[in-house]
């Protein structure tokens, strides 16, 4: 059987994303800006329910509206619709984050998937007190993890690691989705994988070429064979789709139409001097910080990381040739898109109608309380440092 035979008989989950930030026409311009307001984040959240999205990411950071916040108050609007919101260890304790995360998965009927963010720009981090380097963010993350989980399960708490302690701890309000809601993680360090395959059930990726993505998936894998455990993966992206190619590319041109030589200099400087991410380090040797050099695979653009931190790759074209990058993804074991567009109010529309029949997919099935479990089953926790705002590192 040949590879997108196999991928076809897979379901393809198929996330957008609620732009807690800011939305616009461009980037790098204020022209056609719209604010987040909650209206809004309820129109998309209730668009992509309709059209069979089967979640929404929320991005969390000093720029972005609070994930928890804004997912607790869209959720009664939707039935299906799932919400990816952000854990930070460093900002909170686990007995916090367990209450919040029992009581939205409450709240939503077992809907809530949690994206356990370890890292972050330095400046971001120094805001929430976080002063731990890199690996040390990852260390932390463990106990966090460990007392968040056992919390979670309904388990009496007594736990002292290395960062982190606990005494007498316990769960009095149970969450729906048992023993917690699925975690996901995105991280392209030794130290994320590490975290990633001692816990999570998902692992994300940014949309590189599928020959570094083929590459990090199968290092992930190996890793997790060394401890008898078994990952899904995905992958966080941008989608630019029109009924024709050239359509699709002057989108993209278009996107970027406001961006000069200047802003992209001063972007990729403070990328590189702010972040210790190496996800963001991959996005940006990418492009280079050069625009004439953007699609670095076929139909992989990388345009919107000429200025935006985080995901910053886009896959562009026509509904069938983007149909067949997905598949070429799929192949690899991808079998969760994580997409936006801009706007993403417009753009949720046109992705649903134009590419979901490429993809042979529909609402059919949807309304899932979760992923199904990996053979290996919980053995700990996801960190998805940025998929959004703060993705991989």
């Amino acid at each position: 059987m040949n590879s997108h035979a196999f991928v076809q008989d897979r379901p393809l989950d198929f996330f957008w994303f609620l732009p807690t930030s800011g939305d616009g026409r461009y980037l790098g311009s204020d022209r056609g800006n719209r604010q987040p307001d909650n209206s809004y984040m309820r129109e998309i959240a209730v668009a992509s329910d309709r059209l069979g999205y089967d979640g929404v990411l929320l991005p969390t950071g000093q720029f972005c509206e609070d994930s928890w916040i804004t997912a607790a108050s869209v959720a009664p609007f939707t039935e299906r619709l799932r919400y990816l919101v952000a854990i930070r260890p460093g900002v909170a304790s686990p007995a916090q984050y367990a209450r919040q995360a029992a009581a939205l998965d409450r709240l939503s009927h077992g809907r809530l998937l949690l994206n356990v963010v370890v890292g972050g720009e330095a400046k971001e981090l120094a805001v929430d007190g976080v002063g731990l380097g890199h690996d040390e963010r990852y260390a932390h993350a463990d106990d966090f993890l460990k007392i968040w989980r056992a919390l979670m399960a309904g388990e009496s708490v007594d736990f002292e690691g290395d960062y982190l302690w606990a005494k007498g701890g316990g769960q009095v309000f149970p969450p729906v989705q048992l023993p917690h809601p699925p975690l996901y993680i995105g991280g392209s360090s030794d130290a994320a994988i590490e975290l990633a395959t001692d816990h999570v059930e998902m692992y994300l990726t940014w949309g590189e070429p599928p020959a570094q993505v083929a590459e990090k998936i199968e290092r992930v894998r190996a890793k997790a064979r060394e401890k008898g455990r078994r990952l899904r993966f995905g992958i966080r992206l941008h989608l630019i789709v029109r009924e024709t190619a050239t359509e699709a590319w002057a989108e993209a041109n278009r996107l970027i139409s406001h961006l000069t030589d200047a802003s992209i200099a001063a972007a990729q400087q403070r990328l590189a001097a702010e972040s210790d991410s190496v996800g963001q380090q991959r996005m940006s040797a990418l492009h280079n910080g050069r625009r004439d050099r953007l699609e670095v695979s076929p139909n992989l653009w990388a345009g919107v990381g000429l200025v935006r931190k985080g995901a910053g790759t886009a896959l562009v074209g026509d509904p069938e040739t983007v149909a067949e990058r997905i598949r070429e993804y799929q192949a690899l074991g991808i079998d969760t898109v994580i997409a936006s567009g801009y706007p993403h109010l417009e753009e949720a529309y046109r992705v649903a109608e134009l590419l979901f029949p490429a993809l042979g997919h529909t609402v059919g099935d949807r309304g899932r309380a979760g992923p199904q479990q990996p053979e290996g089953g919980h053995a700990g926790f996801a960190s998805e440092s940025g998929i959004g705002a703060g993705a991989a590192r």
